[in-house]
């Protein structure tokens, strides 16, 4: 496995190569208090670009936030400085990947050649509306401690898992993804589990539920953009 270090204003992130490959790059997005994978999932097997991963703020080899503050908008910031790198590219996501995933199907509609939206930890998120507010501590060497033992912050832990997820917020990225990608298909739903904000994206024109492998396929025939 490669790893190159992105930076990203004071943040490193570590974006995993994790097979070679002739094509559009498929990049993988972990779910929450997960890292990138040691290597390629066999369900990409029939992808032939490579296969990246990238360790998202707060997990795996990437940089942690010190005082906290993490949102699932940061963490599409990381992927997309990652496609900024890449240039076009298929994301799966898993989990809170999942929902980065859409987000930055939405927001970078030009350079997501499809999203995939698979089960896995923090794909429910906090919720549709925001709960009580408390006030985490946690002392800077216990962070970079974490970080040292391969672990994910715990602020990224305990502020990712209540990140707010209105239905409306999660669809107005749907619609950007379908109207601006020029897809027939820009969102492909592989998730059994269906939180309200995944629900509603389910229920617009043009999302398409499958198995991870047909949406491959179905994105794997798509021309790549040619990049500006």
């Amino acid at each position: 496995m490669t790893t190159t270090l992105l930076t990203h204003v004071k943040v490193q992130l570590a974006l995993h190569e994790l097979r070679p490959g002739t094509g559009r790059p498929l990049l993988l997005l972990h779910g929450l208090g997960e890292h990138t994978p040691a290597a390629a999932p066999t369900w990409a097997d029939g992808w032939s670009g490579p296969v990246f991963g990238l360790d998202l703020t707060g997990h795996g080899a990437s940089s942690r936030a010190p005082g906290g503050g993490y949102t699932a908008e940061i963490l599409m910031a990381d992927v997309d400085a990652a496609l900024a790198h890449l240039g076009p590219a298929t994301v799966v996501g898993r989990g809170l990947g999942a929902y980065v995933a859409l987000l930055i199907a939405g927001a970078r509609p030009a350079l997501v050649v499809g999203a995939v939206l698979c089960d896995g930890p923090g794909l429910s998120g906090g919720g549709p509306a925001p709960h009580s507010p408390s006030v985490i501590t946690r002392s800077a060497d216990a962070v970079a401690a974490s970080q040292e033992q391969g672990q994910p912050d715990p602020f990224a832990l305990a502020e990712l898992s209540r990140d707010v997820r209105p239905e409306d917020y999660a669809t107005t990225y749907a619609r950007q993804a379908l109207q601006f990608s020029g897809l027939e298909a820009p969102l492909a739903i592989a998730a059994v589990t269906r939180p309200p904000w995944l629900a509603a994206v389910a229920a617009e024109p043009g999302v398409v539920v499958e198995p991870v492998a047909d949406a491959l396929a179905r994105y794997a025939a798509i021309p790549t953009p040619t990049r500006d």
